[in-house]
C-alpha cells in the first residue's frame, strides 16, 4: 500500500513504516480482525473503524483505500507513542482518561434518550400544539416619529390631530433616519420585535389611530398603527429543528431527573474551597 506522509493534519506521522499483509483466508473480517501489531500490541479493524468515525467530514469523503492506509499509519504511530510513555503515566493522565471515558458513555446514554424522544410522531404533536392548533400570532404595520422630548412629541401630536400628515411630519422631525425617509414606516413586524413599551402601545391601539407619546430608551415616539393581520404559520419543516431541540431538552431533563432520583448520591466535596479548581499543581502530587 502507498504511504501518505503528512496526510492527517495535526498528527505526528512517520513515513516508512512497514505494513503487515492481512492473511487471506475464508473467514470474513470482523471488528476483532488484527490489521497490524506494534511490539506485539494488536491493532484491529474495529479500531480503524472508530478512528474513521472520529474524522472530520472532509476526510471521511476520501477514497476508502487512502483512508485505510492513513488510518492504519495513524493507529501504528499512536501505539508506538503510547508505548513510549506507558511506564511514565501520571495521575493527570489517569484522570484525563477516566473523564474522557465518562464523557463518552454519558454522551452515548443521551443519544439513546434523544433518539427515543425525537420521533416523527413527537414532532407532529409538538407542531400541532405550538402552531397548527394555536391561535395565529398577530403582525402589525405601523409608522412612528421619534423625538427627544415629550414636549416635542405632544406638539407633533397636536398637529396630527389637527389634520397634519403623519408621514410628512416624520420626514421633517423623526430622529430615526432609517424610517423617516419613508414617512416613519416600519413595515410589518410581530410581537417580540420591538421594545416592550413600544409593543404595548401598538397592541393597544386601534388601526388607523395615532398613540399618545410613548417613552422608550430611544426617546419619545408617536405611533400610527395602520393594519393588523394574522401572521402566516410556519410549516413543520421550517420549525423542525426548533421543535426537535425543545423535545430533546425536555426528554434529557426528565431522564437526568429520573436517574439522579434513583441514584444514591453524596456530596462530601461541597465544603471544599471552589478556588482549588484552578490549582493544577494538585494533579502532580
Amino acid at each position: 500500500m502507498a504511504k501518505h506522509c503528512g496526510f492527517w493534519a495535526g498528527l505526528v506521522l512517520a513515513c516508512g513504516v512497514a505494513l503487515p499483509t492481512l492473511a487471506q483466508d475464508e473467514t470474513a473480517p470482523t471488528a476483532d480482525t488484527v490489521v497490524a501489531t506494534v511490539n506485539g500490541t494488536e491493532i484491529t479493524l474495529g479500531e480503524l473503524i472508530i478512528l474513521r468515525e472520529k474524522l472530520p467530514a472532509q476526510y471521511q469523503a476520501l477514497p476508502d483505500d487512502m483512508l485505510f492506509t492513513g488510518l492504519m499509519d495513524q493507529a501504528i504511530q499512536q501505539a508506538a507513542l503510547e508505548q513510549s510513555v506507558a511506564e511514565s503515566t501520571t495521575k493527570r493522565d489517569e484522570l484525563w482518561m477516566r473523564t474522557d471515558a465518562r464523557s463518552y458513555l454519558a454522551g452515548k446514554a443521551l443519544q439513546a434518550v434523544v433518539a427515543e424522544a425525537v420521533t416523527d410522531a413527537a414532532l407532529q404533536a409538538a407542531y400541532d400544539t405550538k402552531y397548527a392548533n394555536a391561535p395565529a400570532a398577530k403582525e402589525y404595520s405601523a409608522q412612528h416619529i421619534l423625538v427627544d422630548s415629550e414636549e416635542k412629541a405632544k406638539e407633533l401630536k397636536t398637529q396630527i390631530d389637527g389634520g397634519a400628515d403623519f408621514a410628512e411630519l416624520a420626514k421633517a422631525n423623526s430622529s430615526d433616519t432609517g424610517s423617516a425617509v419613508n414617512g416613519g414606516d416600519l413595515g410589518w413586524f410581530g410581537l417580540g420585535m420591538m421594545v416592550a413599551p413600544f409593543e404595548a402601545a401598538v397592541v393597544a391601539a386601534a388601526p388607523g389611530t395615532v398613540t399618545d407619546p410613548v417613552q422608550t430608551d430611544f426617546g419619545w415616539h408617536l405611533i400610527k398603527v395602520n393594519e393588523v393581520r394574522d401572521a402566516a404559520k410556519p410549516t413543520i419543516d421550517e420549525v423542525r429543528e426548533e421543535l426537535a431541540a425543545e423535545i430533546e431538552q425536555v426528554a434529557v431533563e426528565a431522564k437526568l431527573a429520573e436517574l439522579t432520583a434513583a441514584s444514591e448520591i453524596t456530596r462530601p466535596g461541597e465544603g471544599i474551597d471552589p478556588a482549588l479548581l484552578r490549582d493544577a499543581t494538585l494533579l502532580d502530587k
